[in-house]
């Protein structure tokens, strides 16, 4: 049900492995991640921006397109990218709670029950066609993915720091599928579209891809330990009262909006704010702008909002939604 997915180990030293005392520079390395990603995901520098935005906010990215756009592929690149820890689960039918999260086997030596980790005990877990998993299944998830921790028979057991869960669905087949429930929804910072690639991605997708494999050829340029201490500089960007007060706003005027049965939960504001925090980090500021909340707000609202039957007849759509949303609550000025 579960398989490994080794990541290539070259051997050589990651700028920032181990413990160091000097402050990192967060868009610079991030740079090189998403210079490494490119080489296999081409052509879609927003989508791998947001791929890291959420990596270093701390969170878990639902990315959700038809088949064959590549949504496997970027999830593989930002896990080969990084020399850590990567498990893939395929999601299927059949699939069991304990698969996910381990089970306690007793050991007939020792007379003793022997935990087993499952697939979650990773930095990266790439949770592949996540809706063809069963509800029961996908709730294995909620816990590690909001508390970074697993309970089996009553005991805990701690998860390794960088977690993240990227999770691919296919939005349109709905035969064999469970839709994921919106308590496992929330729990993604953000959703993410491939689209379709540009005419001359696909063209040098066709010439290149015949006679090699890019992941094959991707090796490392960071580990988790840069990562970690990524996070822990981004945590440090300065956030006014201003800025704070917009984001709960913004959360609250989703739950006003008349084409919105759900609104947006506190923890939505929570992670949008983490979000732009990532995303001033990665653009070499030491301060959150509105500007960064406004380019945060589709991918982590959206997925999260459910709209009136009104609107969905209208093709309204949670990202028109938001748009609008942000548009009409005021933005702080600048001081």
């Amino acid at each position: 049900m579960t398989e490994a997915t080794a990541t290539p180990s070259t051997g050589q030293h990651h700028r920032g492995a181990g413990d160091h005392d000097d402050p990192v520079d967060v868009a610079a390395e991030g740079a090189r991640i998403a210079a490494a990603m490119s080489t296999v995901v081409a052509g879609k520098p927003d989508v791998v921006r947001l791929v890291l935005v959420v990596l270093l906010a701390e969170g878990h990215l639902l990315i959700e397109d038809v088949p064959g756009v590549g949504k496997t592929t970027l999830a593989k690149s930002l896990a080969r990218s990084i020399d850590s820890t990567v498990r893939r689960i395929q999601f299927t039918p059949d699939l069991l709670p304990s698969d996910v999260t381990g089970v306690a086997v007793f050991d007939q030596e020792t007379r003793s029950f022997e935990f087993r980790p499952g697939a979650v005990f990773a930095n990266l877990v790439v949770a592949d066609e996540i809706n063809r998993a069963s509800p029961k299944t996908q709730s294995a998830l909620l816990e590690c993915m909001e508390e970074r921790q697993v309970t089996v028979d009553g005991t805990t057991y701690e998860l390794a720091r960088p977690f993240m869960v990227l999770a691919t669905q296919n939005p349109l087949e709905m035969e064999g599928t469970y839709p994921l429930p919106e308590a496992q929804r929330d729990r993604f910072t953000a959703r993410v579209s491939m689209g379709y690639p540009d005419r001359e991605a696909e063209l040098a997708m066709l010439d290149e891809r015949e006679t090699r494999d890019p992941l094959a050829a991707l090796t490392p340029v960071a580990d988790a330990a840069l990562v970690r201490r990524l996070v822990d500089g981004v945590a440090l960007l300065h956030v006014s009262d201003a800025l704070r007060r917009y984001v709960v706003s913004l959360v609250e005027a989703t739950r006003r909006s008349p084409d919105l049965r759900l609104g947006a939960s506190p923890r939505a504001g929570l992670q949008l704010l983490r979000a732009a925090r990532a995303a001033a980090a990665l653009a070499g500021r030491d301060h959150v702008l509105p500007d960064d909340v406004q380019a945060m707000a589709g991918p982590v609202l959206a997925h999260r909002l459910l709209l009136t039957p009104d609107a969905a007849l209208a093709r309204r759509g949670t990202d028109r939604v938001v748009a609008d949303l942000l548009t009409a609550v005021p933005v702080p000025r600048e001081r």
